[in-house]
């Protein structure tokens, strides 16, 4: 089993910057790709971006240029850096961890970009 809780979520200006921690634990030795999810309202979940354990990213075409994401050794903390923040980048975020055999996900973390 692995444990994900999400932080750094907030409100925050157009053209603001916010990080997006997620701390993980449990067993992370089957972990092979993790990554960052949103939904805004009315709206599927979509991917954001997402890092392998070979550090190759992937970004939404959306976010590209503008969010970074990054991981520690051990896996068990993900990052997302968001700059230039936009009112369309409005929504809860997610951590999501991908093991050989099952999906994990954080609880979200609510971002609002809001004048």
């Amino acid at each position: 089993q692995v444990q994900l809780v999400e932080s750094g979520g907030g409100l925050v200006q157009p053209g603001g910057s916010l990080r997006l921690s997620c701390a993980a634990s449990g067993i992370l030795f089957s972990i092979h790709r993790m990554g960052w999810y949103r939904q805004a309202p009315g709206k599927q979940r979509e991917l954001v971006a997402d890092i392998s354990s070979g550090d190759i990213n992937t970004y939404a075409d959306s976010v590209k240029g503008r969010f970074t994401i990054a991981r520690n050794g051990a896996k068990n903390q993900l990052f997302l850096q968001m700059n230039s923040l936009k009112p369309e980048d409005t929504a809860v975020y997610y951590c999501n961890y991908k093991g050989l055999m099952a999906d994990y996900w954080g609880q979200g973390t609510q971002v609002t970009v809001s004048s």
